[in-house]
């Protein structure tokens, strides 16, 4: 069993972020960048699934040089080995890293594909929809519960009132939920260990992938400040408030 498990570096999501002041992005300097949540999700159910089964699994992470200190994050939670696609500077949306994580998938042929549902930083929840689109792969996103099964995997997810199973042919794409699993912890000799496992460093070029971008960010910007609420002394004076200030009645 081959799985793979895409991997984003994001802002501490338990840190106020800071906006640049011409609003093209996020200040980094002085910020600490760790492993998508999500994916630690995908990657604890991924090594879980090679503990008991046998395989391995491989992490994909795209954007610059300093990915590697994540990818190497994720190797000391029990992944075998990683890509490094380095765009060399480039952004691309969900559409175009779905472009370079399918050129992956080609090159690697895995059984099965895990990824977090959505990464902290921009909560798009698009990029593993359009990869299970760019190879014909079926999907099953937000797992509450995987199990694999002659070929196919059984995915359980939470919907309003209870829990829905999908019944998907392996390879699939599958979306990694908050109550999936809990990952573990990396110790000291796992972490070591990650030093000197191998991560492959290539371009999109080398991976034969074009990517495109179909949408680009204009830029970024506080919301507006909530206004101080108001003490009113009657339901009457609340009732004409809201009908003649906020307009909602």
């Amino acid at each position: 069993m081959k799985i793979m498990v895409p991997v984003r570096r994001v802002p501490n999501p338990d840190v106020k972020v800071r906006l640049k002041k011409d609003g093209t992005g996020i200040e980094t300097e002085g910020v600490n960048f760790l492993v998508n949540p999500f994916d630690e999700y995908a990657i604890e159910e991924a090594v879980r699934i090679t503990e008991k089964s046998g395989g391995e699994v491989f992490l994909v992470s795209i954007g610059g040089p300093e990915n590697e200190e994540t990818l190497r994050a994720g190797l000391a939670l029990g992944a075998h080995r990683a890509y490094l696609v380095d765009l060399g500077g480039e952004c691309y949306e969900s559409s175009g890293i779905a472009d370079i994580l399918a050129a992956v998938f080609k090159q690697e042929n895995p059984d099965l594909v895990i990824m977090g549902k959505q990464s902290v930083d921009t909560d798009n929840n698009q990029a593993a929809q359009m990869l299970a689109a760019k190879l014909g792969l079926a999907q099953a996103c937000f797992a509450y519960k995987v199990e694999l099964q002659d070929g196919k995997a059984v995915v359980q997810r939470e919907i309003d009132g209870g829990l829905e199973v999908k019944e998907v042919e392996l390879p699939a794409v599958i979306t990694a939920d908050l109550r999936l699993n809990q990952p573990r912890y990396a110790s000291l000799p796992a972490i070591m260990k990650a030093k000197k496992k191998e991560v492959k460093k290539v371009t999109p070029a080398d991976l034969g992938a074009e990517p495109k971008n179909r949408a680009r960010v204009l830029g970024l910007s506080e919301p507006p400040p909530r206004k101080a609420g108001q003490k009113v002394a009657s339901v009457d004076e609340l009732v004409d408030k809201l009908v003649n200030e906020a307009k909602v009645l």
